[in-house]
């Protein structure tokens, strides 16, 4: 059963930059009562930049707080629940550029939200498609940026994108043996190739030593999606 509806929004141009990475590594942030979900053996975590838009929270859109970028660096898990499972991701850290959404985020739903400064560009000419997220981190701006055609294409079953895109719950260690769940409720999204792109982050100093082996390693792929508008249910406790 849902709970009640808690966020309403747009989520719109996601660059998600995958990267392979050794299992334990992740074990000290998989909370109790889930397990590393994978494809095709491989162990993913993401960096995904994408825009909020039209962001309403329990039916109230805050001024200034309803369009704002956000980075974040995610895995992939599943929980098991009356014999089925369900697939959802964990945030090792997520950024944005307001203090109020951190605030709300880390205690409302027991996230990991850091409020540095962020720019976000979105431009769109007869060639494609450029855009970008940066954020000021240490004195630098670290950035993920795509370039993309035009054509846009749906997602096919069983691909990595649908793998990466298609976790619709959030797990958050609340402690060492309770863990809280939020469900994700959007569209499946359509996808653009990506031509070029640009990933400039010191995973190490900003997601800690665990994260090291990811500096200057290419990702094992890079793509846009299209977004949708999205809503967020109300975290539950899971027994």
């Amino acid at each position: 059963m849902k709970q009640k509806k808690f966020l309403t929004a747009k989520w719109l141009r996601l660059i998600m930059a995958n990267y392979e990475i050794d299992a334990k590594a992740l074990q000290p942030y998989l909370p109790a009562k889930t397990e590393l979900d994978t494809w095709n053996n491989r162990t993913y975590v993401s960096l995904v930049g994408f825009l909020f838009h039209d962001t309403c929270v329990m039916k109230v859109r805050v001024p200034f707080h309803t369009t704002f970028p956000e980075v974040n660096l995610r895995f992939y898990v599943r929980y098991k629940e009356n014999g089925v499972y369900k697939r959802g991701v964990v945030f090792v850290k997520e950024i944005v550029p307001k203090r109020a959404i951190t605030f709300i985020a880390n205690t409302l739903f027991r996230e990991r939200y850091v409020t540095l400064p962020m720019k976000a560009f979105s431009h769109t000419s007869e060639q494609g498609l450029h855009i970008g997220y940066h954020w000021k981190f240490n004195n630098h701006w670290n950035k993920l940026e795509v370039r993309t055609g035009l054509q846009k294409y749906p997602l096919q079953a069983g691909s990595e994108e649908e793998f990466i895109t298609e976790h619709f719950c959030g797990y958050t260690c609340i402690n060492d043996q309770l863990t809280g769940e939020y469900q994700v409720e959007h569209p499946s999204w359509d996808v653009y190739p990506v031509e070029q792109y640009t990933v400039d982050c010191d995973f190490a100093k900003l997601y800690g030593p665990a994260f090291a082996e990811l500096n200057g390693r290419q990702p094992v792929s890079v793509f846009l999606a299209e977004g949708s508008p999205i809503n967020v249910y109300s975290k539950r406790i899971l027994q």
